[in-house]
C-alpha cells in the first residue's frame, strides 16, 4: 500500500511540477507582452469561466462521486466498463446543455464574474473571449472523467501529464501570434479549445490502450446513475460554494485597475506547491481510502491518511514560510519585464504573502475531504463549505474599504483555515482511519521547527543579497536552492524526516 501511494505521489507530483514550470513560462510571456492591462484582465476572466465550471462539474462534484463508486466495481471489469460508459454519456449530455446556455448568457456570466468591468472595454473583450474559450469545458470535463478511471486503476501519468499540453500549446500560440502580429487576446482565446482537444485525446488514448473505451451514447438513467447523481448533487453544491468564494475574490479585484492580474499572477505562484503536493495527495488518496474502507482495513486507512498528511506538511509548510519571505524577489525575477512594472511586482507580492499564509490550509483541505468522500458523504463537506463561503464574503467585502484588492486574498485565506477546522472536527467520529498515527504526531512539530528556522535563514540571505546587489536571477536561485538545502538539512537534523525513510520511499516509487 505504501509503495503504491508513494509511486502515485511521485508520478502526479512530478508531472504537476512540470506543468507548473511550463505554466510559469506561459505566465512570464503573458506578463511581458500583456502586463495587467485590459486585454490581459479580459482573457483571465474569460479563461476562468470554463475552468470554474470544470472544477464544479468534472474534477469536483462528478469525480468526487464517481471515483469511489467506480473503484468498488473494479473487481468485475465488464460491470465497471458499463458504469463508466454510462457516466461518460451522462456527463457529456449535461455539459453540452451547459455550454449552449453559457454561450447565450455570456454577458451575464461575465458580469457575475467581474461586475467592475461594466462600462469599459474589458467587459466586451471578456464576453468575446468567453464565447470562444467556453467549449473548453466540454473537452476538459470528459478528459477529467477519463482521468478518474485511470487514477482508480493506479495509472496516474497520462492524466497528470495532460495539463502540460495546455501550457505548451499556449506558449506556441503566443509565440506564433507575436511573430505573425496577431491579436494576442484572440490568439489565446482560440488556443484554449485546441488545448482541450489535445488533453482529451491523450487520456482517451491511454484509457483505450489499457482496456477502457469511451464513446458517446444516449444517456440512460440506470440505478447506478441515480445513485451517482444522488451522491454528486451535494458535492456539486459544495463545488458551487467554492466557486462563489472565487467569484467574491474576482468581484473585489474587478473594482481595482490591474487587480485581476495581480491576484491571478500571485495565484499562479502559490499554486505551484499547492498543485504539486495538494493535487498529488488528493488524486492518489481518494481511491486508496475508498478501497481500504470497503475492505474494513482501518489500520491501512490510518496509514494512508497519515502518510498523505506527513507528505503534504513536509513539503507545504516550508514552501509557505519561504514564499512569505521571498515573495517580492520571486515576482520581480519571474514577471517584471516588458509591460509588467515594478508597481505590479509590489502589488502581486503583497497578495502572494497573504495567499502563502493559507497555503497549508489549502493542502490540508485536499487531505481531509477524501475521508468524507471515500464514505460517499458529500453532504457534510457541503455544510462546512457554506459556512466558509459566508466567512469569505464577509471578510472580503468588509475589509475592501481598508485593504483594497488584498481583501480578496485575505478572505480566501481566512475561509480556508475555517474550512480546515470544520473538516478536522468532523472527522472525530470516523474512528482509527481518521487518526494521526505515532509517526505523524512525532514528525509535525519537527517539520514546523525546521520550516521556521529555514525562514529565518532565508531572511538573512535576502538582506545579504540585496546589500551585495546580486542580480535578480542569481539572487532568486541562491534563495531557492539555498533555502531548500537549509530546510532538508534541518529536517534530517531535527528528525522531521529520516534519511532512511526518504531513500526507502524513493526506491519504492521507482519500482
Amino acid at each position: 500500500m505504501k509503495s503504491g501511494l508513494v509511486r502515485g505521489f511521485l508520478a502526479v507530483g512530478s508531472w504537476t511540477l512540470i506543468s507548473r514550470a511550463s505554466g510559469f513560462v506561459r505566465d512570464i510571456l503573458m506578463a511581458a507582452w500583456l502586463g495587467t492591462g485590459p486585454v490581459a484582465e479580459a482573457f483571465l476572466i474569460a479563461l476562468s469561466l470554463p475552468n470554474m465550471f470544470r472544477r464544479f462539474f468534472a474534477e469536483g462534484a462528478f469525480n468526487t462521486a464517481f471515483v469511489p463508486m467506480f473503484s468498488k466495481k473494479l473487481e468485475d471489469h465488464q460491470q465497471a466498463q458499463r458504469f463508466a460508459s454510462e457516466a461518460f454519456s451522462g456527463l457529456l449530455a449535461a455539459v453540452l446543455v451547459l455550454s449552449a446556455v453559457a454561450m447565450i448568457a455570456m454577458p451575464g456570466l461575465v458580469w457575475l464574474m467581474a461586475s467592475g468591468f461594466a462600462g469599459d472595454e474589458r467587459f466586451d473583450l471578456a464576453v468575446e473571449y468567453g464565447r470562444i474559450t467556453f467549449p473548453y469545458i466540454l473537452l476538459i470535463s470528459m478528459a477529467s472523467m477519463i482521468s478518474g478511471v485511470l487514477n482508480a486503476n493506479g495509472r496516474f501519468t497520462a492524466a497528470a501529464a495532460a495539463p502540460v499540453l495546455l501550457n505548451l500549446l499556449f506558449i506556441v500560440a503566443m509565440g506564433l501570434g507575436r511573430w505573425q502580429g496577431w491579436d494576442l487576446g484572440l490568439t489565446l482565446a482560440w488556443a484554449t479549445p485546441v488545448t482541450g482537444i489535445a488533453q482529451l485525446a491523450l487520456v482517451w488514448w491511454d484509457a483505450h490502450r489499457t482496456g477502457w473505451t469511451f464513446r458517446p451514447r444516449r444517456p440512460r438513467l440506470t440505478p447506478d446513475m441515480r445513485r451517482l447523481i444522488a451522491v454528486a448533487l451535494p458535492a456539486a453544491f459544495a463545488g458551487g460554494v467554492v466557486q462563489i468564494n472565487l467569484l467574491v475574490g474576482r468581484q473585489v479585484g474587478s473594482r481595482f485597475d490591474g487587480a485581476i492580474g495581480w491576484l491571478s499572477y500571485s495565484d499562479r505562484l502559490y499554486q505551484l506547491p499547492l498543485g504539486v503536493v495538494g493535487a498529488a495527495v488528493a488524486v492518489v488518496l481518494l481511491p486508496e481510502l475508498a478501497r481500504r474502507i470497503r475492505a474494513d482495513d482501518h489500520a491501512g486507512g490510518q496509514s494512508a491518511y497519515s502518510r498523505a498528511t506527513e507528505f503534504g506538511l513536509f513539503l507545504t509548510l516550508p514552501a509557505a514560510f519561504a514564499i512569505a519571505v521571498i515573495a517580492e524577489p520571486m515576482v520581480s525575477t519571474l514577471f517584471q519585464r516588458g509591460a509588467f512594472s515594478a508597481f505590479d511586482t509590489q502589488q502581486t507580492a503583497a497578495a502572494l504573502i497573504v495567499y502563502a499564509i493559507g497555503l497549508p490550509a489549502f493542502v490540508l483541505q485536499k487531505i481531509l475531504q477524501p475521508l468524507f468522500f471515500a464514505r460517499e458523504d458529500t453532504r457534510t463537506p457541503l455544510r462546512f463549505a457554506l459556512i466558509s463561503m459566508v466567512v469569505n464574503a464577509v471578510a472580503a467585502f468588509s475589509l475592501m474599504p481598508f485593504l483594497g484588492f488584498l481583501a480578496a486574498a485575505l478572505g480566501t485565506t481566512i475561509a480556508a483555515w475555517v474550512m480546515v477546522a470544520q473538516l478536522w472536527l468532523g472527522t472525530r467520529d470516523m474512528g482509527q482511519a481518521a487518526r494521526a498515527d505515532a509517526r505523524l504526531v512525532r514528525a509535525f512539530p519537527r517539520i514546523l521547527t525546521a520550516s521556521a528556522l529555514m525562514a529565518t535563514a532565508l531572511w538573512g540571505m535576502r538582506e545579504w543579497l540585496e546589500a551585495a546587489d546580486a542580480g535578480r536571477g542569481v539572487g532568486l536561485a541562491v534563495l531557492v536552492f539555498g533555502g531548500a538545502a537549509i530546510y532538508f538539512s534541518l529536517a534530517f537534523i531535527t528528525g522531521a524526516y529520516r534519511l532512511s525513510e526518504l531513500k526507502a520511499a524513493v526506491r519504492r516509487g521507482q519500482r
